[in-house]
């Protein structure tokens, strides 16, 4: 089945997800209290670089409020794709269940209907500890803010969100051949989100080298940071690295669609 067009797709994206949050709204008290708690539970990442902070002026290097700042832009990029495509990573239980099979006959993209599937608020709850945090760092960095800096700031988060969305996407692909990896995709996505939460110094140069070569990471927020933060690259890549985020996030999404389309092309039924 060819997937729609990109305008008619995010309408119908638009439609399914109100119709989830519409469901959700039923219930108020219990959907406030869901999203405070995943509020709380995000919040707890950033409380763990306190801890660290309260035993050492600096970590790798870097100061309180840098570390800080990596954990916003990161967590904001990662809830931002979390909210859009987390749903994605079911598409595995949906291919063991024979339950794709149902979204395929349907006029609907299935990628719409595995993102959109469960759609809840409570998501929103992981954008509030991102947001003031960030904002919190924004406002402490030693930094000389020129028009390029402030710029690279909304380019870093769009490029990041975009980037873990074709990771979402590119992940639940494998998932057609490999149907039991949800719990390897979780640590590309998760795992990823935790790791750029804090400076590349901190980790081995054959790690920092993966995720930058191999899985971008390195550019949801690490390399336009170093621009930011006027920081030298641990590596010694170019200067032209620190913008090539856009650029990376656009051939990881491109190869997430091409896995996606594949793996629909090639999809045989369960039977069931």
């Amino acid at each position: 089945m060819a997937e729609p067009a990109a305008p008619g797709a995010l309408r119908l994206y638009g439609v399914l997800a109100w119709t989830w949050v519409r469901a959700a709204a039923q219930y108020p008290v219990s959907m406030v209290l869901l999203g405070l708690a995943t509020a709380v539970v995000s919040v707890l990442d950033a409380a763990a670089i306190m801890v660290l902070f309260s035993r050492a002026p600096r970590i790798a290097g870097f100061g309180v409020s840098e570390v800080l700042f990596l954990y916003g832009t990161s967590a904001l990029s990662f809830a931002l794709s979390d909210i859009v495509l987390g749903s994605t990573e079911r598409l595995g239980a949906h291919v063991r269940e024979g339950t794709l099979d149902a979204m395929l006959v349907r006029p609907v993209s299935p990628l719409v209907q595995i993102a959109t599937e469960g759609f809840t608020p409570r998501r929103l709850g992981k954008l509030v500890p991102a947001v003031l945090v960030l904002g919190y760092a924004l406002g402490r960095l030693d930094v000389h803010w020129t028009p390029g800096r402030l710029a690279m700031l909304p380019v870093m988060v769009l490029s990041g969100t975009a980037i873990f969305g074709g990771l979402w996407v590119l992940t639940a692909a494998v998932q057609f051949v490999l149907v039991d990896s949800h719990g390897a995709s979780k640590s590309v996505t998760y795992g990823g989100a935790f790791l750029t939460q804090y400076p590349m110094t901190v980790f081995s140069r054959d790690l920092v080298r993966g995720v930058t070569f191999v899985v971008p990471l390195a550019f949801v927020n690490w390399q336009p940071a170093l621009y930011v933060l006027d920081r030298p690259d641990p590596l010694g890549l170019p200067g032209a690295a620190r913008f090539a985020s856009p650029a990376v996030a656009a051939v990881l999404c491109a190869a997430a669609a091409t896995a996606w389309r594949a793996g629909l092309r090639h999809y045989r039924s369960t039977g069931s």
